[in-house]
């Protein structure tokens, strides 16, 4: 009988009993977020619903976690009490009062926190041996909150400190506290053993196959006999991994009976990537349609980490801005500390076929140039390119060779490695000087290509001079720097372009060496190309009565000055999924009248978009669905843009 009753009550104690959490505010939203982090009351509500029995003893032992998380912020006087339907816990008939209640009426549990008195710390004691730099960097003083993280966190930096030094093997005890009986303080004790003071010994390497080692070495941050210190190691570690052959690199640690003379020997203990890799990219976007290709990759070509890449794409397949399909072909081999470490050398050669409403383009071009990382956030470039491109704008063909010496600097202090990953904090800004001579056809200077209609030709040209400078500046800034949100969910994003050529007249300069203004890259919402000076229709091609009207024929000419600027806020909603909005603003002009981006003429030459887009975060970056709207519609332009592909748009 007895039996029989325990499983009768052990089956009704089974049913789900609904209960809704209150827990007292301390004051401290730390502490809060801490607290209803810690209680299982809370993060078991919905996802493991318990029976009358079962929530009383997890109230129960909330009581011991609340209090526990109470003390590491320093409240060592503290009271956690639970009631349940305004009963307390030690209540014996508070199980069958739950049973015998309404499911439809969830249970009311609220928890009563008093806290008491915060903590201070009196006296900071650290028994042994320790420098003034490294108790400096210990940095815990009397009269600090006796907040267990901060006094763990002070140990860490200690022993962080002591091996810094030199002491491989130091040790640093846990903290010892005593509660003073009267007053809300604590005495701190901590024991130091410093050790010994190590220097590096030999450096060796395993799992190399493919790498030479004499290229590593040549490489490598670190040298035998300098101080032993784990930054540096780490620093070295991560600099070889930057080369991007090794899939990982870990370092052995050496024990103190591999010591000697004072010395301790390291090895780095590498697995190299597979040396060939196929990439495959897609985007699409409105205006410019579909492009989709693949890149084969050797990643270590001669053995000293250089990087071979061919590529070949498929572009403008479908979009409302080109005419036809085109193709892009390439080849880039690059070779990682040049002559000096820190500095690369690249070589590419590639071809593009591309027909746009503005014009159709064949390309083929070669170049070369020196990259040299400058320091952490700087570096620059300089080099030579040639291309030979024919052009066909407006009835004529056109022929060019380009010879620049474009001129590069960059400045990154994101802190990311990889361009599409999301940036949320830092400044990314560029500038470029291209000094071009271009040899061969086209309109003689100030001359402008024909108008439709006219007899389709080729037009000859003499040498033409000019400069090509380009502007690009962002900024991200996370909103959880003012409080509002945690951190890298909340981000708005700045970016503003700006672009000249000078020394050539807008016709003189080569048609893909002008500017355009209109789509991802500068004002979403607009198509590509589409925002700048348009060619006039001839009164010819008009009715009589309109012949005396200036008419654009709806065929961008481009400029010779460009300027524009964006903004867009960031949300992530979930932990992979986000939106954005974002207002895109900017013009394209002929030089007359310098960046005049906020006065649109009848000319179409500036132009504001607006949108807003969604954004799936992934470990290679997020993959962006971005949908534009433009302030104005333009003749021949959409109700609607849409932009695809990975990265933010900045």
């Amino acid at each position: 009988m007895l039996t029989a009753l325990l499983i009768a009550r052990a089956v009704q104690a089974a049913d789900p009993q609904p209960y809704t959490v209150h827990i007292d505010a301390t004051g401290n939203p730390a502490l809060d977020a801490t607290l209803n982090a810690s209680s299982q009351l809370v993060s078991l509500r919905t996802t493991a619903p318990a029976g009358p029995f079962a929530l009383v003893g997890r109230a129960d032992a909330d009581i011991e976690r609340l209090q526990t998380v109470l003390e590491s912020y320093g409240y060592y006087r503290r009271r956690v009490s639970i009631t349940i339907n305004g009963e307390s816990l030690d209540d014996p008939g508070l199980p069958g009062a739950l049973e015998s209640a309404s499911k439809d009426t969830p249970a009311k549990v609220q928890v009563n926190i008093e806290p008491g008195p915060l903590y201070h710390l009196r006296r900071v004691t650290l028994e042994g041996e320790v420098s003034e730099q490294a108790r400096r960097a210990f940095g815990l003083q009397s009269g600090a909150p006796a907040i267990a993280s901060l006094v763990l966190a002070a140990r860490d930096r200690l022993l962080d400190a002591l091996q810094e030094e030199g002491h491989a093997f130091a040790k640093v005890e846990e903290p010892i506290a005593y509660e003073d009986p009267q007053e809300p303080l604590l005495d701190v004790s901590i024991k130091v053993d410093e050790g010994a003071r190590y220097e590096l010994g030999e450096i060796r390497f395993e799992g190399l196959k493919r790498v030479h080692e004499a290229f590593l070495r040549r490489r490598l941050l670190l040298h035998p006999g300098e101080q032993y210190s784990p930054s540096k190691i780490e620093r070295a570690r991560t600099d070889l991994l930057s080369l991007g052959t090794f899939a990982g690199i870990s370092v052995r640690t050496p024990k103190p009976s591999d010591a000697q003379g004072g010395r301790l020997p390291i090895t780095f203990v590498v697995q190299e990537r597979r040396r060939h890799a196929v990439n495959l990219n897609a985007a699409y976007s409105s205006d410019l349609g579909g492009s989709g290709g693949a890149t084969w990759t050797d990643r270590d070509l001669f053995g000293n980490a250089e990087q071979l890449n061919l590529n070949a794409s498929i572009i403008n397949w479908g979009g409302t801005a080109s005419t036809s399909l085109g193709y892009t072909l390439g080849a880039q081999l690059s070779k990682p500390d040049f002559l000096q470490r820190d500095q690369s050398l690249q070589i590419s050669v590639n071809a593009l076929q591309q027909d746009l409403l503005a014009y159709n383009q064949t390309a083929a071009t070669a170049a070369t140039s020196l990259n040299r990382k400058l320091s952490s956030t700087w570096s620059a470039s300089v080099g030579i390119s040639v291309e030979q491109e024919k052009i066909f704008q407006q009835g004529v063909h056109l022929y060019y060779t380009l010879i620049a010496l474009p001129l590069s600097a960059k400045y990154d202090s994101t802190g990311l490695d990889n361009p599409l990953l999301d940036p949320v904090k830092g400044v990314r800004a560029s500038v470029a000087v291209s000094p071009t001579e271009s040899l061969g056809s086209g309109p003689a200077v100030g001359a402008a290509p024909a108008t439709p209609g006219s007899t389709q030709g080729t037009q000859n040209q003499g040498r033409a001079n000019f400069v090509i400078t380009q502007l690009s500046f962002a900024t991200y800034f996370d909103l959880a720097r003012l409080g509002w949100t945690q951190s890298g969910r909340s981000v708005l994003a700045l970016r503003a372009l700006g672009a000249d050529a000078h020394g050539a007249s807008q016709f003189s300069l080569p048609p893909d060496q002008r500017f355009y203004g209109g789509g991802s890259a500068t004002i979403r919402g607009y198509d590509y190309q589409s925002i700048g000076p348009q060619f006039i229709v001839p009164p010819s091609q008009l009715p009589a009565n309109l012949r005396n009207t200036v008419v654009y024929s709806g065929i961008p000419t481009g400029g010779t000055e460009l300027a524009a600027a964006g903004l867009e806020f960031r949300q992530r909603l979930w932990r992979n999924l986000g939106a954005a909005a974002f207002v895109d603003a900017g013009g394209v002009t002929t030089g007359t009248q310098p960046f005049k981006i906020f006065r649109c003429s009848p000319n179409f030459d500036c132009g504001l978009g607006y949108g807003v887009g969604g954004r799936y975060y992934t470990p290679i970056g997020p993959v962006r669905l971005d949908i534009g709207f433009p302030s104005v519609r333009l003749q021949g332009n959409h109700a609607v843009e849409i932009y695809v592909g990975i990265g933010q748009a900045f």
